[in-house]
């Protein structure tokens, strides 16, 4: 295997890893802790939000010091930083113990996105797959959040569903520190193919990228909603809606990694028609599935919500990879760590601040009323996407397309 396999491989776990970890706490609250602890869902979950409010923040300066110091370096302290993060967690023994801890790991956990996605990204002309690929692995770390956690609860504790793969985390980031970091040939003598040509940047004028970033960072923005909304509230809205059909933690975690894990493959699937066809049609396609399947939900219980679950996961995944697709593809090497930064700096403070928005919605109206706002929030993402430019430019070829 070449060193670009490798690096690539242990990017995909990094993907994993992060978001198994900021997403252990949401299967933990929802089937044990709060028997524990004697609180409910809706006063638990809120401790969950400065972590998420890091996860977003430390997005920023966690860009910026890859791209000045090293993206390899920083990725070795997010693997090694969350495993201990989630080590800390673990010996919580009250509610602001437990929100220090996640906010440990909300912090460790910014590292990715801005820096693993700008290394996929790296010197690959066709970006598509690749961060496809890499975003099945962040949604198979969703899946198997719910599913590990939900296994160990019943077997040990839920301490343990933050000590073993705290563990794990570690040991990866020794071994990512061996094999590529000491082993890291000089990266200004290694050729960046630009994402986009230079017959399609030409292509594109101040007032078009102007549009193009408004589409990105408003759908980031409401996107961020319907994902937290979405991973956050599964394991619950699944205890809820299949209450006659589930018995234990471990069966809910298997129900709900199903869902996840069947959904993670739709961005192997988007990630190639964005490759091949306009990126205005994919994204509208998406979002428009989006608002029929969230609409669903809210009249639908026992099997068949189990199934409109599945769908709505599928297209809400699908979306992930286009926003990388466009800012790998019009960003230049030197800035894309910064941009991945802002656009995630976007996404998780919207995240964060959903954390007490699914609390008052749920303690108040139950989620039925949830999934209604989020048929809202996918509809205005299918109105935003229209106004992206009809050009190939943004699809890597510099000629104009049908929409």
């Amino acid at each position: 295997m070449n060193r670009q396999k490798t690096e690539f491989l242990f990017l995909n776990l990094g993907h994993f890893f992060d978001h198994l970890f900021v997403l252990i706490f949401a299967t933990v609250a929802a089937l044990s802790l709060g028997r524990e602890w004697g609180m409910s869902y809706a006063e638990l979950i809120p401790y969950a939000t400065p972590g998420f409010v890091a996860f977003g923040i430390c997005t920023l300066p966690a860009g910026w010091i890859a791209d000045k110091w090293s993206r390899e370096g920083m990725m070795t302290i997010f693997f090694v930083g969350i495993g201990a993060s989630a080590l800390l967690t673990s010996l919580a023994e009250t509610p602001w113990e437990l929100g220090a801890g996640l906010l440990c790991i909300g912090v460790f956990a910014a590292i990715y996105h801005p820096v693993g996605l700008a290394l996929v990204v790296h010197g690959r002309e066709k970006t598509g797959r690749a961060l496809a690929v890499n975003g099945v692995y962040g949604n198979m770390g969703v899946a198997c959040a719910a599913l590990i956690t939900g296994i160990l609860i019943d077997l040990i504790s839920w301490r343990v569903a933050f000590i073993a793969p705290g563990i794990c985390s570690i040991l990866t980031g020794i071994a990512y520190w061996l094999i590529i970091v000491r082993t890291k040939p000089d990266r200004e003598a290694q050729s960046d193919t630009p994402a986009a040509p230079p017959a399609a940047q030409a292509a594109l004028d101040r007032r078009v990228l102007k549009r193009i970033f408004m589409v990105i960072f408003f759908s980031t923005a409401v996107g961020g909603l319907v994902f937290q909304s979405t991973t956050f509230t599964l394991p619950k809205v699944l205890a809820e809606r299949l209450s006659e059909i589930t018995q234990s933690a471990t069966e809910l975690g298997w129900y709900a990694f199903v869902v996840f894990g069947l959904a993670a493959f739709a961005q192997l699937v988007v990630g190639s028609l964005v490759d091949r066809y306009s990126v205005r049609l994919v994204f509208a396609g998406v979002a428009g599935l989006q608002v029929i399947f969230f609409a669903l939900m809210t009249q639908v219980s026992g099997l068949a919500a189990l199934i409109v679950a599945v769908a709505f996961m599928l297209a809400a995944f699908g979306q992930i990879p286009i926003n990388d697709v466009l800012i790998g593809r019009i960003a230049k090497s030197e800035w894309r760590s910064r941009i991945f930064a802002a656009r995630y700096v976007v996404t998780f403070s919207v995240m964060a601040s959903s954390i007490p928005f699914i609390a008052w919605i749920h303690a108040g109206w139950g989620f039925g009323v949830l999934f209604q706002i989020l048929a809202v929030a996918a509809a205005l993402i299918f109105v935003a996407v229209l106004t992206l430019p009809a050009t190939q430019a943004i699809t890597g070829k510099a000629k104009t397309e049908t929409a």
